[in-house]
């Protein structure tokens, strides 16, 4: 495709412009600014900062006004570990195979058959099932361009910007279905789990399928396609809302993410602003539905 003609189609996508322009400019523009302006690239309306009312409106507020210092730790992958460590037991906890300063410092011949590799300070993952066949140099590449991003500035997820940058070697896991590690993922509000998604299939197609507590399952897509299989709640499913309740204690609005892995389960992570606050719901309601539970005042 020609520059030209690049150009011609851009033209017919004004929304698509904003969203390129505000991205090549992210490290000057203010805050609030920019947070306006790639919501309204993404969500089509702009944020109401003054009077929030959906759940997506809200978390922009939230980037903006609650920053307690504890949240970098929570989301920081390797501090995090130890504070959850501290409330609900080492057991629960992904044990780590290496901590390093950089992919180069990685002795791979040290490492298992099987094992996950991720930064401290950003998301994505990459995975290793055979060390035999592994692509070193495709994840050399992958972790060392994520080692030099600050994800902060890509949705001003100010709880990630000053996270220390170290390089993760973890445990490879799998659940009971021996191919895939499914995430339990509930939203917390001032401490209780209201709701929750599966996040399964990410091996071949990732799907989403949000439920209430007491496992209905709710007409909700988001970011990803609901799963044609059927997902069975599992024996231990009053543990996990358990486990996630004790994790958001005293937390205004968190999103617990779990794993449960043959009967036991393992902490994931703390994510304060899912999917950055700019994925609409479909049906649109469920954005002012997750709204109503975060309390601002």
């Amino acid at each position: 495709m020609t520059l030209i003609r690049k150009i011609r189609n851009l033209r017919k996508k004004p929304l698509l412009i904003l969203f390129h322009f505000v991205e090549l400019f992210r490290y000057i523009i203010p805050n609030k600014l920019y947070l306006q302006l790639r919501f309204f690239s993404l969500m089509k309306k702009f944020i109401n900062f003054k009077d929030p009312k959906t759940y997506n409106e809200k978390l922009q507020y939230l980037k903006i006004s609650d920053k307690n210092p504890l949240y970098t730790i929570l989301v920081d992958k390797y501090k995090s570990k130890d504070y959850v460590k501290k409330i609900i037991g080492e057991k629960h906890i992904i044990p780590f195979l290496g901590i390093y300063n950089s992919f180069d410092e990685i002795d791979f011949k040290k490492l298992p058959h099987q094992f996950v590799i991720k930064c401290s300070h950003n998301c994505g993952v990459v995975i290793c099932k055979d060390a035999h066949t592994f692509d070193t140099i495709s994840a050399k590449k992958f972790i060392d361009k994520t080692m030099k991003n600050n994800y902060y500035y890509y949705s001003r997820e100010w709880p990630y910007k000053n996270v220390p940058r170290k390089v993760l070697v973890e445990k490879y896991m799998v659940d009971e279905s021996g191919l895939e590690l499914k995430d339990y993922k509930f939203f917390c509000f001032n401490g209780e789990p209201k709701l929750f998604f599966i996040a399964s299939e990410r091996n071949i197609d990732t799907k989403f399928d949000f439920f209430d507590m007491q496992f209905n399952h709710l007409d909700i897509i988001q970011g990803h396609p609901n799963s044609t299989r059927q997902l069975i709640k599992p024996e231990n499913f009053e543990e996990m809302v358990n486990i996630a309740r004790a994790l958001a204690d005293g937390i205004k609005h968190v999103r617990v993410d779990l794993y449960n892995v043959n009967g036991t389960i393992y902490f994931g992570e703390y994510t304060f602003f899912h999917f950055g606050g700019m994925v609409p719901f479909i049906p649109e309601r469920w954005d002012e539905i997750f709204g109503n539970f975060i309390e601002l005042n």
